[in-house]
């Protein structure tokens, strides 16, 4: 039988389909599968089944001579060198589509949390400032109006899109920026500069590339409404988080919701873990049970098909089937 190393104990049902039909050993910790530990799993390996923190490289992959696909249980797969893969061969299975209405919740959730400033509120009463002295005031923790107001996507995709549906129950004016031109039912499509001009509230949820890499940087984070709040909730490296920060700090910005960063887990030195107007959270935007056993799911029948010879049905490269 073809030996699959799983990286982590998985939820879901099919697992146990893929330890029926192959030589199954699954890392049981404690924590997160170290590097070192990954290459001498996967030394004789037939696959992979893997999460975003495995770090799957181009030296990695020059050391695995047998290694027949890598699946894993994540939508995007800048963990994994694709081009390396594919000059391989290697098909690399992700699991698109199905943490979509999730991570749009999550979007919501991040804006509502941070514009309300929920966190800020819950702490104050934690830390025993709530008093018969302190009880209210006319400014008290005010916040920002989501209704009527105006929201800014930036990345017209399946969760930009889920995050613009939400968004009409509000009642918001909705502006879109896309790499490519993308028509979405209530969206007003506007350069990403118009965008941030206008927006009160603007959400990232455009793919990591080397295209989007810094792109809001401080000259756009200059752009914003200085009572605009920021929310991204796609992948860390798209944000300047030293502007982010900078402009936060400096009341050029209102406050911001952040579920992602350029380093993960987040540096305990970010300077936006200093800030009392950020909502943090660590990478939750698909955490829900039901969505993780679809995504582990997926992950194993990406699997299973390449273990039978098959097209993968979910496949980050799928130019290695031409």
């Amino acid at each position: 039988m073809h030996k699959v190393f799983v990286t982590h104990q998985l939820p879901g049902e099919r697992i146990h389909a893929l330890c029926q039909q192959s030589d199954m050993n699954v890392w049981l910790g404690p924590g997160l599968l170290p590097g070192a530990a990954l290459r001498k799993e996967l030394s004789d390996a037939d696959g992979v089944v893997c999460l975003l923190t495995d770090r799957i490289d181009r030296a990695l992959l020059e050391m695995l001579p047998k290694l027949r696909f890598i699946s894993s249980m994540s939508v995007g797969v800048d963990h994994i060198d694709l081009t390396a893969a594919t000059e391989r061969g290697i098909p690399v299975g992700h699991t698109p589509g199905v943490l979509v209405e999730t991570t749009a919740d999550t979007t919501f959730a991040l804006l509502m949390a941070a514009s309300r400033r929920v966190v800020e509120a819950d702490r104050f009463i934690r830390q025993g400032h709530w008093t018969p002295d302190n009880a209210w005031s006319p400014d008290f923790f005010v916040g920002k109006d989501i209704a009527g107001a105006t929201l800014g996507i930036v990345g017209l995709g399946a969760i930009g899109t889920a995050v613009a549906q939400r968004a009409s129950g509000f009642g918001m004016q909705v502006l879109g920026w896309n790499r490519s031109p993308r028509d979405v039912p209530d969206v007003t499509r506007v350069s990403l500069e118009d965008l941030l001009a206008r927006s009160d509230f603007v959400v990232i949820t455009v793919a990591l590339s080397d295209d989007t890499r810094n792109l809001i940087n401080a000259d756009r984070i200059a752009l914003m409404k200085s009572d605009a709040v920021l929310v991204n909730t796609a992948r860390g490296g798209i944000v300047d988080e030293e502007a982010l920060a900078s402009a936060l700090a400096g009341r050029r910005l209102l406050a911001a919701g952040i579920d992602v960063f350029s380093r993960e887990p987040a540096a305990q030195d970010n300077p936006l873990l200093t800030l009392p107007n950020v909502v943090l959270t660590p990478h939750i935007g698909s955490a829900t049970a039901a969505t993780r056993r679809r995504m582990a799911d997926m992950a194993v029948d990406n699997a299973l098909a390449a273990l039978s010879g098959e097209r993968m049905p979910h496949c980050a490269n799928a130019s290695v089937y031409d």
